[in-house]
């Protein structure tokens, strides 16, 4: 196993370009400097970066061989944003982004990202947090991971500071792959987990995996747990864990407040004393409160970027194309149009003009004009940031599918029409608002006039994120179309898994025999190369029948403010995920001096 996983990482080497600075070319957009922005491809010359700590240093710092924090201000409360309320604080309790956000302050995993110095976003592998190492054996059936013997939980009641130990990855794993879990699916190809001691866990696989180690980092799954969770106090109302941040309050509407914990196994960190995290729904509110200097980072609308520099002149700007996936999904009632034939799904793919909806969402065409380079990709099936699997749909290899990607509304009122539906017919269409940003509505809204073009009569439903959209729509249960994001995964292989398998989350409750035994086929594939053409053919077939229309929302190069004062913003972790709070947060320090 270890000449396939030198491999694996081999092939994982950086492909995206950081910028140090951009000059714009256009009127109010010079000076325009970038902390680092996704550009295309370019695999030569480049290593993986070693595995290990997440020490990273500031431009105005003077790292030393010793120690690269050296000149570091240490203290403050770094204030951050967040869209809404989670459904739950509980991190097994609901499939929420919200959720997974607020748990990487509190709670470790077993292998996390290693974020850091000269690590760019594309080179970011599974190192250990929890754990202390890994070993597979020569099938891949076997892994045993031992633990750390030095990570402790909150010193609180009614764990009170002890030793993390199997007990506690006992009783998490209990929680991931339970019935009323949501992702128990994407981590169906493990048999059963064995305990030797204290401090080793021995996972047995069903089949081998290519991505086992960026499962247990992925963000969205596998969070460890004191086993007094199970009844010594309740994980639905207070958050216990052995990560960087300890939770002070919670209150609803308005915010989290953390502390750093000062036994974190990552010694010296965090930098900050607390973090707090403002609950801000409408946009032009969280853009208020930044450029007031109450948020010291705000998510931005590249339509805002040029205002925003012109207001702030030491503003730092950071672009980068997410692993973010937007789609319409389709109930499953067999009765359903889209159910009774593929060309009716085809036909809502032809409806929507990409091309406009990304210039709509990212201001593609100004950010060019002034100098930018932004991207331009489109979503398929893999998000356009998970570019090492990821197919352009534009592209020759796509093949005849390829055409189904592009705009042609009179060919989709053919397709309709052939269908069995030269009037169109009547449904519901429904989204969730001013939870994913200004951007996101924009689109969702522009998608019903592309609907009704083509003769799709919608009623909208926007729905509540907490109590509807992510309780039932993410969850298939819901009537007529649908448009939202997927969960960014880390790693590409949990799309295929999640669309055509037997999981809770199955969208669309989709059952394609071909793609159900490609998206299994392609874990268990070792060798990059043809695990590389799998996911090429599991796009090229989804575009064929469209079970999932891939939209350019995600696609394009999204931006984050940080006010000058906040310091190693150059360091990100994987673009769209939830890990942030314990990959990156520690690391950054304030100076407002």
């Amino acid at each position: 196993m270890s000449e396939y996983w030198e491999t694996f990482w081999r092939e994982r080497r950086s492909r995206r370009r950081f910028l140090g600075a951009a000059t714009g070319a256009a009127a109010g957009a010079a000076g325009l400097a970038l902390v680092g922005c996704g550009g295309g491809d370019d695999d030569e010359g480049r290593t993986p970066t070693a595995a290990g700590g997440t020490a990273t240093t500031a431009p105005a710092a003077t790292p030393t061989p010793s120690d690269p924090y050296a000149n570091a201000k240490r203290g403050g409360v770094m204030n951050l944003q967040a869209t809404g309320d989670p459904p739950s604080i509980d991190p097994y309790g609901n499939a929420s982004f919200l959720t997974k956000g607020v748990a990487a302050y509190v709670y470790s995993r077993l292998f996390k990202y290693n974020a850091g110095l000269g690590v760019r976003t594309s080179e970011l592998r599974p190192v250990p947090d929890v754990a202390q190492s890994a070993e597979a054996s020569p099938d891949g059936l076997t892994w045993t991971i031992k633990l750390r013997t030095d990570v402790k939980f909150h010193n609180v009641a009614p764990v009170n500071g002890r030793a993390l130990g199997t007990d506690d990855i006992k009783y998490s794993w209990g929680r991931m792959t339970a019935e009323t879990s949501a992702n128990r699916s994407q981590v169906a190809f493990v048999e059963r987990l064995e305990y030797p001691d204290a401090t080793t866990v021995v996972f047995k696989l069903k089949e081998p995996n290519a991505a086992f180690l960026d499962v247990l980092a992925d963000a969205n799954l596998f969070w460890v747990m004191p086993k007094e969770a199970d009844g010594g106090f309740d994980s639905t109302k207070t958050m216990i864990g052995s990560g960087p941040w300890m939770l002070e309050s919670y209150t609803p509407s308005v915010g989290f407040k953390f502390k750093k914990n000062p036994a974190w196994h990552v010694q010296g960190f965090p930098l900050c004393d607390g973090v707090s995290l403002q609950i801000i729904p409408e946009y032009a509110n969280r853009l208020a409160q930044f450029q007031a200097g109450n948020s010291d980072a705000a998510g931005l609308n590249a339509e805002d970027l040029i205002s925003v520099k012109n207001a702030l002149p030491k503003v730092q700007l950071y672009g980068e194309v997410s692993q973010l996936l937007s789609m319409f999904f389709m109930d499953s009632n067999p009765d359903s149009p889209w159910n009774k034939d593929p060309r009716v799904r085809i036909a809502i793919s032809m409806s929507t003009d990409r091309a406009a909806l990304l210039d709509l969402a990212y201001n593609v065409k100004k950010l060019k004009e002034a100098g930018l380079a932004v991207s331009e990709r489109w979503n398929n099936l893999i998000p356009a940031g998970l570019e090492r699997f990821w197919l352009d749909p534009l592209s020759s290899a796509q093949g005849e599918t390829s055409k189904y990607f592009k705009y042609d509304p009179a060919e989709a009122k053919k397709l309709l029409a052939a269908a069995g539906y030269p009037d169109g017919f009547s449904t519901v269409y429904q989204y969730t608002a001013n939870r994913y940003g200004s951007a996101f509505n924009s689109v969702a809204e522009a998608n019903i006039q592309y609907l009704n073009a083509i003769g799709i009569k919608t009623t909208t439903d926007v729905q509540d994120y907490s109590s509807k959209y992510i309780t039932q729509t993410f969850t298939g249960n819901f009537t007529g179309i649908a448009f939202g994001y997927e969960t960014p995964f880390p790693e590409a292989g949990s799309y295929p898994i999640r669309f055509f398998t037997d999981n809770p989350l199955n969208h669309s409750r989709v059952k394609d025999p071909e793609l159900e035994q490609l998206a299994r086929q392609q874990q268990r594939e070792l060798d990059p190369a043809k695990r590389k053409e799998l996911f090429f053919e599991i796009q090229r077939k989804n575009a064929a029948k469209m079970w999932y229309i891939p939209q350019n929302q995600g696609a394009g190069t999204a931006w984050t403010g940080f006010r000058e004062w906040v310091k190693n913003v150059e360091v990100q972790t994987v673009p769209g995920s939830y890990g942030g709070a314990t990959e990156v947060l520690p690391f950054r320090w304030l100076d407002k001096a």
